[in-house]
Order: C-alpha cells, then structure tokens, then sequence
C-alpha cells in the first residue's frame, strides 16, 4: 500500500517511480554427502530477504544437513558490484567457498 502511494505521489509530481536497487545480498546455502562421501550442494542457494530469517533457517536446515552457511555482502546489482562476503552463520561441514 504504501510502495502505491509512493509511486502515485511520483506519478503526480511528473516522475517516474524509481525501483529501490537491493543494498546487501543474502545467501543460505546447504550440503549433504553423497555416497563417496563428499559434499555437495542439498539445493540452489537460496536469496534470503533478512539476516534474522537467514539465521533463524539455517540453525533449522543444520538439524538435516551436514553443513549449511548463510552470508551477506553488500551489492550494487545495477553495476554487477559485491563486496566481501560476511558469514552470518556456519554449522558442519561446508567446502571453501571463495
């Protein structure tokens, strides 16, 4: 409702609306071992829309998998431009990501 008024108030003033470009990119991703033992991914990475249900999700999803990681980095996704990558939490086994 309130994105509505926003973009109504825009339109009046002769504006365009302007998409508000995601700040920080937030992953969770999990993994489980195959039959040889090593890991790999349980699913795509997931884009989680805060820190808090990143975490909260990933402490559940480690219950079921053997490792699981949730991060965070800044972006630009008009430019293609991230930061580093902050951990926000890790649990078991996870394979080096960089």
């Amino acid at each position: 409702m309130m994105a509505t008024i926003i973009n109504m108030v825009a339109a009046s003033k002769g504006q365009l609306p302007v998409a508000k470009l995601a700040d920080k990119l937030i992953v969770l991703l999990a993994f489980d071992k195959d039959e040889e033992g090593n890991l790999q991914p349980a699913f795509e990475p997931r884009e989680m829309q805060d820190e808090r249900r990143a975490v909260a999700t990933a402490r559940l999803m480690a219950l079921n998998h053997a490792g699981v990681i949730t991060w965070m980095r800044e972006a630009n996704l008009a430019r293609g431009e991230y930061g580093p990558a902050e951990v926000l939490y890790q649990a078991g086994e996870v394979p080096d990501l960089d």
